[in-house]
């Protein structure tokens, strides 16, 4: 399938240059999944869209043209899709991961899924998982059978979508992020009825709660947190954006704590997430920051006083972090 009509649409000119439809967008992304998609039209059209911003029924188009291609869920459906997409180079620890734990042990289940470029270190999100008892699954299946055995699964984005994977490696190649990225964070791939996303830049916040409601989301909430992850600062009134019964929806967070504390201010050793779960570690303001991101994942996906429940979930937490 070629792709120069989708490069023309977007670089004919000054005057004559415009943004792709849902249903342009829908075929672009569905000839760039293609094993024979030609990689220099590939990159022009990554690169046109970021010259000139993503609107969003390009993300809504893309995002469901990818989410065709992964098939039914084999599985019940979690009650809560959880992207982790961001870079991670500006955040400390990962603490909203304990927040995800925390959600799951409330009865919500929970998909994570991602892709994180500082996954070498040992901060990042990949390392902490098996710390913290969460499995990462080695197919979708596998995450299914983990939600079901769990609560909660990490499924990484080469499993999930190879061909999607591909794209969003295009970044070593070009030198710079697209929308890929915002693509990852939408794609929601079991279509649970509730989603949270985390943004670094503040305009994507409306974007993908736009997005979402092309897509048909019932809820949403999309914040700029802790390195463009879903952490809330516990610190801030945030503005919060997204879906309450499928339509536009937005807030404040709460400020539940009085500090003046950047997040990257709460404790810094990997193994600090461990000894905060099991209480060989007591930091009020990690344990606010897990309660706060934690409490509005709660709201999000329907949960009646989610501030109470995830305090009594926190008290009452089984402190094994075994798998």
């Amino acid at each position: 399938m070629s792709l120069a009509a989708y490069v023309q649409i977007l670089a004919r000119g000054q005057g004559r240059a415009r943004s792709m439809t849902y249903d342009e967008a829908h075929a672009a992304m569905t000839g760039m999944l293609a094993p024979d998609a030609d990689r220099e039209a590939v990159g022009a059209i990554l690169m046109l869209m970021r010259m000139k911003g993503e609107t969003a029924e390009e993300i809504a188009g893309f995002a469901t043209a990818v989410r065709t291609t992964l098939g039914d869920w084999p599985g019940s459906v979690p009650a809560l899709d959880w992207p982790t997409y961001a870079a991670g180079r500006t955040r400390g620890l990962p603490w909203f991961l304990l927040s995800a734990r925390l959600v799951a042990d409330a009865g919500v289940p929970v998909l994570l899924h991602g892709w994180n470029s500082h996954q070498s270190t040992g901060a990042s999100v990949r390392a902490a998982l098996p710390r913290l008892g969460i499995g990462m699954a080695g197919s979708v299946q596998g995450a299914a059978d983990r939600i079901g055995a769990d609560g909660i699964a990490y499924l990484p984005l080469e499993h999930l979508s190879p061909g999607l994977m591909a794209l969003l490696r295009l970044r070593d190649v070009l030198g710079l992020r697209s929308c890929v990225n915002t693509v990852c964070r939408m794609l929601n791939p079991a279509g649970a009825s509730a989603a949270v996303q985390g943004v670094f830049h503040p305009p994507y916040r409306e974007l993908q709660a736009d997005a979402a409601q092309l897509m048909g989301l019932p809820r949403l909430t999309v914040l700029k947190g802790g390195g463009g992850e879903f952490e809330h600062h516990p610190a801030k009134d945030i503005a919060i954006f997204g879906l309450r019964d499928g339509q536009p929806w937005s807030g404040l967070s709460g400020r539940p704590v009085e500090a003046h504390q950047r997040l990257a201010d709460a404790p810094a050793e990997p193994e600090a997430l461990v000894e905060i779960w099991t209480g060989a570690r007591s930091d009020a303001f990690a344990e606010a920051i897990v309660l706060s991101t934690a409490s509005l994942a709660l709201e999000t996906a329907g949960v009646a006083d989610p501030e109470r429940v995830a305090r009594d979930v926190w008290t009452a937490r089984n402190r094994d972090l075994a798998a």
